[in-house]
């Protein structure tokens, strides 16, 4: 039997689990942690009947969040935790089994996602301390990403900032990538290039050739890419410069505004939500329909470029809240592609949402394939758990 994984995602504030079974027919139990650290922090979650469920846990950290999580596992205790650690640097190329070692390397790489690497590392320090008889693992955003060549990881500055401050290009996202790259894989039968866009609020484009990253749209930071939720994506490197000599702003200021007031937020002036900007579109509202335009042309842009990483084009995987449902934004996504070939079936596009698995495209044997898959972040994290857990246990 498989070993069950308690996949623990842990941000400053919250802590997103799911405890995925080694058992076929047992439930996935999953939930949210929210508001840590707050008097009005709650835990809600998804119980092994379906049923929601929803504790109020008023001033709570993160040792007594994971403590009202494991509570609500009803008995169920994991064989493994499974963390995911958005930056690991050039340290980590695939997972590892956590040690005092690995801390200090997740540690020495926060600088890199300050907000992120050190929130991981409060949930590693507080589930290690409450199971230390446990064995837990590391898996890494940025590891799916280490396969990419120098070409497509370096920054065209000078060799000292790469060499000395380790100033190059990551990506994120990788356990969606490469769950729905592989899913693509053994959904057409073949180990193929495929261009994935992980479109949610967060976002992002990928170039997988035979389950392996060669270029992705994210950067150093999440920061860099396609424009998204909050983010601005990419912008000319000047404009740093250009607000704070011009407007006066701080660097923390600019970088705020970049990260959490820009993008569909800042383009439409209403919301960072793709549904309720497709209602204002829809009522003509102009800055939401132009935020929805530069949204499309953005990804169509990056999944054009991306397309020169590899060696032969199968097909493009949609995924992620907006990739999932917005048959809108697949639809003038691909429209900005005519030369790629993309047959896009209209109906069976419009007849995709959240949850369903299924080709969008008209199944023309020439055409590049076109795939809506729900990514499953944490069936992938589980999954790379138990490989290494398999590996290292005798």
């Amino acid at each position: 039997m498989k070993s069950s994984v308690l996949v623990i995602n842990c941000g400053s504030s919250s802590i997103k689990y799911a405890l995925v079974p080694g058992a076929e027919g047992q439930p996935r139990l999953a939930g949210v942690a929210e508001r840590v650290g707050s008097s009005d922090a709650f835990l809600k979650g998804i119980d092994s009947r379906g049923e929601h469920f929803e504790e109020i846990l008023p001033g709570a950290d993160h040792t007594r969040a994971l403590e009202a999580i494991f509570e609500h596992l009803e008995g169920r205790r994991p064989d493994v935790v499974g963390h995911r650690i958005v930056h690991g640097g050039e340290h980590f190329t695939r997972a590892a089994l956590i040690n005092d070692d690995v801390v200090t390397a997740i540690d020495q790489t926060a600088a890199l996602a300050p907000l992120h690497n050190s929130a991981n590392l409060e949930g590693i320090a507080a589930t290690r301390a409450l199971f230390p008889d446990l064995p837990q693992v590391a898996v890494f955003d940025t590891a799916f990403h280490q396969s990419m060549p120098p070409r497509a990881f370096r920054y065209a500055l000078p060799e000292a900032l790469y060499r000395d401050h380790g100033i190059r290009r990551y990506g994120f996202h990788g356990t969606s990538h490469a769950f729905v790259s592989a899913r693509a894989d053994a959904l057409s039968g073949i180990a193929g290039g495929w261009l994935t866009a992980h479109l949610g609020n967060g976002c992002s484009t990928c170039a997988v050739w035979e389950g392996r990253s060669l270029d992705t749209s994210m950067g150093l930071t999440p920061l860099e890419g396609l424009t998204m939720g909050t983010r601005s994506g990419d912008v000319d490197p000047g404009l740093h410069a250009h607000l704070a000599r011009q407007l006066g702003w701080s660097l923390q200021r600019i970088d705020e505004v970049l990260n959490r007031g820009s993008g569909l937020l800042g383009l439409s002036g209403l919301t960072n939500d793709m549904r309720e900007l497709e209602a204002a579109a829809q009522a003509g509202h102009e800055n939401a329909r132009l935020s929805i335009e530069v949204f499309c042309y953005r990804i169509a842009k990056s999944l054009a470029a991306l397309s020169c990483a590899l060696p032969r084009l199968d097909g493009i995987v949609f995924t992620g809240g907006i990739g999932e449902n917005s048959a809108l934004v697949r639809e003038n996504v691909i429209g900005h592609l005519p030369h790629f070939g993309l047959v896009l079936d209209r109906n069976a596009n419009t007849e995709t949402v959240r949850g369903r698995e299924g080709r969008i495209d008209s199944g023309h044997l020439a055409a590049p394939r076109l795939w809506v898959i729900p990514t499953d972040e944490e069936g992938r994290i589980a999954a790379e758990t138990r490989q290494l857990l398999d590996e290292t246990t005798p």
